[in-house]
Parts: structure tokens; sequence; C-alpha cells
């Protein structure tokens, strides 16, 4: 990379892991383009506390093709281009097939698909474009998918999520092999439950003791043991790891 700073899109970053993330990034020196699709005031007050100087925020529907292009190219603008994206941004839709309706269903999985899966690959195929088409060349560029056990043990409850978390491991490895070559490492973290601001109240509920109780450490994960793992396969020292989907998720799952 010709730049001494690198310069990271992370996407859905307006709170839970991907504004640890971006926190984490942040500290180790990143320029953060930080995300929102829809929770604006939150990603201006994540981008308000992130440590360094340069930062800037993007906003847009990642169901939307239009709006992906745009916010990809308001961060290459804000930050004079970008070197790393991580795709955080994803639905999480709760539906049980024995008590929906097929019209809730369809809804459910066009929606999450269409966020999760198309969203997240043309995300990528608009940061991909960047980084061959700029005049440093493509060499040391990053993307790293942020997906879920969910994607190996199912999701009874989340169908629809747990097949897109499938999806874009597979997106993961495909684009690991295709980019390889122009020198870009494409790698995937599978967080298990993680203590965000959504999982409050159903851990503090009847089942929380039941999800601890997932992991032999007897507790959820941080969203920075997430982003921990996310800043070392956008560092320098990962480039070995293409290809790779890491498991983080405390033991509460293997494979």
């Amino acid at each position: 990379m010709v730049t001494t700073r690198t310069r990271s899109l992370v996407t859905g970053s307006s709170r839970g892991i991907g504004a640890a993330i971006a926190h984490t990034l942040a500290a180790r020196g990143d320029a953060v383009a930080v995300h929102a699709g829809r929770n604006v005031e939150a990603a201006r007050e994540v981008l308000a506390a992130l440590p360094g100087e340069g930062h800037v925020l993007v906003t847009g529907d990642l169901a939307d093709p239009a709006a992906v292009a745009a916010l990809v190219a308001d961060a290459v603008a804000g930050l004079g281009g970008v070197d790393v994206l991580v795709n955080n941004a994803a639905a999480h839709d709760p539906l049980v097939i024995e008590e929906s309706t097929y019209e809730q269903w369809q809804a459910s999985w066009q929606r999450i698909l269409s966020v999760n899966v198309v969203g997240t690959a043309n995300v990528s195929w608009q940061v991909v474009r960047h980084l061959l088409d700029r005049p440093e060349g493509p060499d040391g560029g990053r993307v790293v998918t942020v997906g879920s056990r969910g994607a190996y043990r199912g999701e009874p409850q989340a169908m629809a999520y747990g097949a897109s978390k499938a999806a874009v491991h597979s997106l993961t490895q495909s684009l690991a092999l295709a980019l390889g070559g122009h020198g870009i490492a494409v790698s995937a973290v599978a967080p298990g439950f993680v203590a965000t601001d959504m999982a409050t109240s159903l851990l503090a509920g009847p089942v929380g003791d039941g999800i601890r109780a997932q992991s032999p450490f007897g507790r959820v994960g941080e969203p920075p043991e997430v982003a921990a793992a996310v800043a070392f396969l956008t560092g320098p020292d990962a480039l070995w790891c293409s290809g790779a989907v890491l498991d983080v998720n405390g033991a509460s799952y293997l494979r």
C-alpha cells in the first residue's frame, strides 16, 4: 500500500459489533468511514467518539444498489480512498416457520437476503472495483465479512438469517480465490452470541442462562472480542488467512 494510513469502511457501524470494529480500527490509526443505513444519529455518536482524526460518516440502504454505489463513493471521497472493507451490516428477522403466514415468510426472506447477501455482494463489488482501478493498485486490500456460527449450526427461529450467513461465507471464499492474484485478501469471522444492545432483553430473560451455558466459559462474547479478530484479519500479517472463516464463539459451537 502506498498510503501510510489505512482507510477503512465499516458497514453497519452505528452500534454493536460494527461500532466496536470502527473504534478498534480507529484506535490502531485507521481513518474510518462509519456507515449507517437508518440510525444516522447513533452513527454520528460513534463517529464523534472515535480516536484520531479524519473519520467520516456515510449513509445508505444496502438493499438499494444505487445507495450502495453512492455510499462507497462517499467513503472513497471522504477518506481519499478505501483500503479495507468490513462487511458488518446485516438484517435479522426472527420468524418461526410453524407460526408464519406465507406472505410473512416471503417478505422476511426477501428483506434478509436483499441486505445480508445481495447488499454485501454489492458493497464488495464497489470496493473491489475501487481497489483494482486506483492508481496505486489493489495490492494490500482487505475485505472481511462478519458472518455467524448460525451458518453452520442452523437457525430454526431465523432461517433466512442463517442461510444468508452461509451465503456470505461462500462469497468470502469465492472472492478470496478470485482476488488473491491481485494481492487482495478476503476472509470472514463467524461469531456466536454477542452481548449487543439488541440482545440485552434476551440475555436478561429466562433463556439467558441457557445461552451463556452454550460456551464452556459460561458467558457470551463481547463486541470488542469480535472487533479484535476483525482487526487482525484486516492487518498486514493476515494475508495467508485469505479464504478463512474464523470462528469467534468461545467454543460454543465446534466444527
